[in-house]
């Protein structure tokens, strides 16, 4: 047998690994406010809010906080725990 013929099934493997891994498809229900792009915020310290700036309109819901039930897609909500982190980052 031929070496070359060897030493395909290792260059497929290496072919293989090269493909583009598909992109995790984003959750249009967060899209349409930009929670999509603040996911990195859950189970982070509520402190950490006071550095950034949000797009109006923001809602952040503190633990027992009366809400309306009324949705708004474009509006950001971001939910704060007992424990003082944040929760969720939805749209609504």
């Amino acid at each position: 047998m031929q070496t070359w013929m060897l030493a395909l099934p290792a260059l497929a493997l290496v072919i293989a690994a090269c493909q583009p891994v598909p992109a995790t498809p984003i959750d249009p229900t967060l899209a349409s406010c930009g929670a999509s792009d603040l996911q990195s915020l859950v189970g982070q310290d509520k402190t950490v809010l006071a550095t950034m700036t949000f797009p109006a309109p923001t809602r952040i819901i503190e633990p027992g906080m009366a809400v309306t039930m009324d949705y708004s897609a474009t509006r950001l909500n971001i939910w704060i725990a007992e424990d003082d982190s944040i929760a969720r980052v939805t749209c609504g």
